[in-house]
C-alpha cells in the first residue's frame, strides 16, 4: 500500500513533465503555420471547434493551455495561459 502512495505522485509528475504545453513550444508557434505544423510542436489538441471557417483549438485545460485560431488552415492568432 505504501508503494502505491509513492507511485501515484511519481507517475503524475512524470506525465506532467511530458506535456508539450510549455513556454518553449509556445515560443515556436508562428503566424502562418499550418494546422499540421502546429501539431508537430504541441501534439494533438484537447478540443477544436469551427465557426464561420475559423478553427479554434485548445491544447491543455482551462488552467494551463495554448489556444490557436486558424483560418484557411493557417494560424492567425494564438495565446497561452498558465505556462511557466
Amino acid at each position: 500500500m505504501n508503494l502505491l502512495r509513492l507511485a501515484v505522485p511519481f507517475f503524475a509528475l512524470a506525465l506532467g513533465g511530458c506535456s508539450k504545453v510549455s513556454v518553449e513550444n509556445y515560443d515556436k508557434l508562428k503566424v502562418g503555420m499550418t494546422y499540421s505544423e502546429v501539431k508537430q510542436h504541441i501534439g494533438e489538441p484537447s478540443k477544436c471547434d469551427e465557426v464561420v471557417g475559423v478553427r479554434n483549438c485548445l491544447w491543455g485545460d482551462e488552467a494551463k493551455h495554448i489556444k490557436v485560431s486558424l483560418a484557411a488552415d493557417r494560424a492567425v492568432v494564438f495565446s497561452a495561459k498558465g505556462l511557466k
